[in-house]
């Protein structure tokens, strides 16, 4: 059974291919508060005043598959890259909203035959946040302008070569990298929780794409 299953055309060929795009539609919701988890990069023990943010992150994204299917073993997969517009909803906090350019990459991990790839990928971006800290608003962000950070991980399932959902959990930090210090302390916010998301293919199928 398991020889036939090698010898069986890869279906995943027809999912994962060079120069695929796709619109990604994404919402999440991260009510979990922990330390910066690189603190220890920037001198930073771990420990600080805590807060109580939940963040409501809604992304649109184009992705674009870089290649095939390629690696070996447990790393044979497949990466694209992403740019991502999103609103981030503040139900819990100072601030109330927050919105961003993110640009970043995700590698797939496909199995042959196997309409499940878990995958991880980062993100980088910029936006505007409706800071309070000028207001003398405690724990608040110090300033309008910040960066974000998204790092996530989870499973994609195919439905279709067009159409896939991915559900994971996603880390969130968002701080303007000490720019409003000494004036305004940069506390920034770092804030964990599930992210589940819809892709769709855009335009023509592998073998017309390939061309």
């Amino acid at each position: 059974m398991g020889e036939d299953s090698k010898n069986l055309p890869d279906f995943n060929n027809e999912i994962y291919y060079r120069n695929k795009l796709e619109f990604s539609q994404e919402v999440g919701v991260l009510p979990i508060n922990i330390p910066f988890v690189f603190d220890i990069f920037v001198g930073g023990d771990y420990s600080e005043e805590w807060k109580h943010y939940t963040l409501v992150p809604e992304l649109s994204s184009l992705r674009w598959h870089m290649g095939k299917i390629n690696g070996p073993g447990v790393l044979r997969g497949n990466t694209d890259l992403t740019a991502s517009l999103s609103y981030t909803g503040i139900p819990r906090g100072p601030e109330t909203k927050y919105g961003a350019f993110d640009l970043g990459a995700r590698r797939n991990f496909v199995h042959r035959n196997w309409r499940t790839a878990p995958y991880f990928e980062f993100r980088l971006g910029a936006g505007y946040i409706d800071a309070r800290g000028p207001y003398h608003v405690q724990l608040a962000q110090g300033q309008n302008f910040t960066f974000t950070l998204m790092v996530g991980s989870g499973a994609r399932y195919n439905f279709s070569p067009r159409y896939s959902m991915a559900v994971g959990a996603t880390y969130m930090h968002v701080s303007n990298m000490y720019l409003s210090e000494p004036k305004y302390i940069d506390y920034g916010i770092n804030v964990v929780g599930p992210l589940v998301g819809f892709n769709m293919r855009l335009g023509r199928p592998k073998e017309v794409a390939e061309r």
